[in-house]
């Protein structure tokens, strides 16, 4: 007997309708405002919401609902989506995907103008928040790649481990620039999130040894090792740590 075809997973743009009151007294009055989401069901069933911007692309962090909570509170705008929403998502991807792969082949000036182009579109976006911060520390701009450092440790999405690939080689680049305590520092906030990631407790030995700290480099290379035994980039580092500073090249390299 042939199976029951699989229930299409909701995603799309929904409303919901927010009274606030105006005014005070004889001339207060109510007034409605229609808030957009965008929905996306993901596995085991799960409904995630996120907010959507002025710009009409979907920002910030997502929050976990039933399908129940979702159906009871909200209500679906497909019209919405297909002629506003999902135009400008496209417009976002477009930017992303351009100025990532005009920085992978070297040219940082065209990519900084298409991360540009995204974070006008969403300021809070990881991924172009990331692009522009690497544009900077490739050039050499430093204080620039700094306030891209902060407003990044701010936003807890950048952490997640979907991001895991850009956060571990932004924290790479802050450290090849010499910038090595605020690569501690960045690294110290992606372990809120990630302390099972043998590779990222590898780069913080990597930046204590670039800094001459060469018994913490051997704690963070222990901590790795603890993760994963068989972490062997890790455990020829310590070996090289136990015949002391001369088994290791002391200079900011790969």
């Amino acid at each position: 007997m042939a199976c029951c075809p699989t229930e299409e997973r909701i995603k799309g743009a929904f409303s919901t309708a927010k009274t606030s009151k105006v005014g005070t007294g004889a001339t207060a009055k109510k007034v409605s405002t229609t808030i957009y989401v965008f929905v996306e069901e993901v596995e085991d069933g799960k409904i995630e919401v996120q907010a959507v911007n002025e710009n009409h692309v979907p920002t910030g962090p997502t929050r976990t609902i039933s399908r129940d909570d979702l159906l009871r509170d909200y209500f679906p705008d497909p019209e919405y989506y297909h002629k506003t929403m999902l135009p400008q998502m496209r417009e976002l991807a477009k930017q992303l995907a351009s100025g990532e792969r005009h920085l992978k082949n070297g040219q940082p000036f065209t990519a900084e103008l298409n991360f540009a182009n995204a974070l006008n579109l969403d300021e809070q976006n990881i991924r172009a928040n990331f692009g522009i911060g690497l544009v900077y520390l490739r050039r050499g701009e430093k204080e620039k790649a700094l306030e891209v450092l902060r407003r990044l440790v701010t936003l807890d999405a950048a952490f997640e481990k979907r991001h895991k690939h850009l956060f571990n080689e932004f924290g790479i680049n802050l450290r090849r620039n010499g910038m090595f305590e605020q690569a501690l520092d960045y690294y110290g906030r992606a372990l809120d999130f990630a302390k099972d990631d043998e590779h990222l407790f590898f780069n913080i030995a990597r930046t204590h040894i670039e800094r001459r700290d060469l018994g913490r480099a051997r704690e963070a290379l222990e901590q790795a090792l603890a993760i994963n035994p068989d972490f062997a980039e890790a455990r020829d580092y310590l070996a090289k740590l136990a015949r002391g500073p001369a088994g290791l090249k002391l200079t900011p390299s790969a």
